[in-house]
């Protein structure tokens, strides 16, 4: 027979364990893989992402950040993340381009050259990339760009003639394009791979901007920097829209709100840093250069070839985008 003051502790038992489970039902803990290093800044500011997080939801949600492709490789983390190995990641939307065109209009070659046209383009297109992640079930968070991308040799450079079979560093399908019609040969390297790729000879040029330029010390395999800038490609982070709808609705505005300072920060940092890194690409012996008018003028007709065929791939929808961000200038 059960006493009652056994029935009351037995119930006081039950009410604590039921407790204890919502508690920690509450909490959540991410996984965040991102291809970048450590002190790279798009890696710094998710890091400050994460740590707002954390505070804001006064510990409800965690997240735990994986930089330089320590738990996923660049290309795997939207798949990881669709299929719930991780719950939040970071990638370069033009590495998507070949699953959609939309995902490559940032890198269409001198189309939005500086950051106040690359955030007008942003705003063009933003809801066009939203709902092509909204159908593999992944949400945008916030979205930060590179500075401009600029071509790293080891020799001079006075037309694109000098570039004619060159192994030429790949981070995307739309820059692979642009080295086939500079007469290059692309070859595919993550950021996390370049400085061995260039150290053993697997490419010997380089495409990409003066921070991963920086980051990968390019100056111990390459001497010249040409600051073309063609085009200023855009990171995002994005997260499981299962994983971001599990969480109550006072979580899910820390992490809107701590998305939208990130995003607003990280385009500050971006800009500010961009000259910083050019400046340490000459103190470290790199000659930085302009694009000669022979050169540029050979960029800027594959530029023009580009725009057309990507209009082509991206049909009515690229052209309402085109034609948004067009309206603004």
């Amino acid at each position: 027979m059960i006493t009652l003051p056994r029935l009351c502790s037995m119930a006081f038992t039950a009410c604590a364990a039921l407790g204890i489970q919502s508690a920690a039902l509450a909490q959540a803990s991410w996984d965040m893989p991102t291809p970048y290093p450590a002190n790279n800044f798009h890696t710094e500011n998710i890091q400050q992402f994460a740590d707002e997080i954390a505070k804001g939801s006064g510990g409800k949600l965690t997240i735990t950040v994986h930089p330089g492709g320590s738990l996923f490789k660049a290309n795997e983390i939207k798949r990881a993340v669709q299929g719930g190995q991780a719950q939040v990641g970071e990638l370069l939307i033009s590495s998507l381009a070949n699953e959609d065109p939309i995902y490559a209009i940032d890198t269409v070659p001198f189309l939005a050259t500086s950051f106040a046209d690359s955030a007008r383009l942003w705003k063009a297109s933003r809801a066009a990339v939203e709902a092509r992640l909204a159908r593999n079930g992944l949400q945008l968070l916030y979205s930060v760009p590179w500075p401009p991308q600029g071509i790293y040799a080891k020799t001079a450079l006075t037309s694109m003639a000098d570039l004619k079979g060159v192994k030429i560093r790949s981070y995307s399908p739309t820059v692979a394009r642009m080295i086939e019609l500079m007469g290059a040969q692309p070859v595919t390297v993550q950021a996390a791979d370049l400085t061995q790729a260039l150290a053993t000879g697997v490419v010997a040029a380089n495409i990409t901007s003066s921070s991963t330029g920086y980051d990968s010390k390019s100056w111990e395999q390459l001497s010249y920097y040409f600051d073309v800038q063609a085009w200023l490609p855009k990171n995002m982070v994005f997260v499981s829209k299962k994983a971001f709808d599990a969480l109550d609705p006072a979580t899910r505005k820390v992490v809107l709100d701590a998305a939208a300072a990130a995003e607003t920060r990280g385009w500050k940092v971006s800009e500010e840093k961009t000259a910083w890194y050019v400046d340490q690409l000459k103190k470290n012996g790199m000659k930085v250069l302009p694009a000669s008018d022979a050169l540029r003028a050979d960029l800027l007709k594959v530029g023009d070839r580009m725009t057309a065929e990507w209009l082509d791939k991206a049909g009515a929808d690229g052209k309402a985008v085109l034609d948004a961000y067009r309206a603004t200038k």
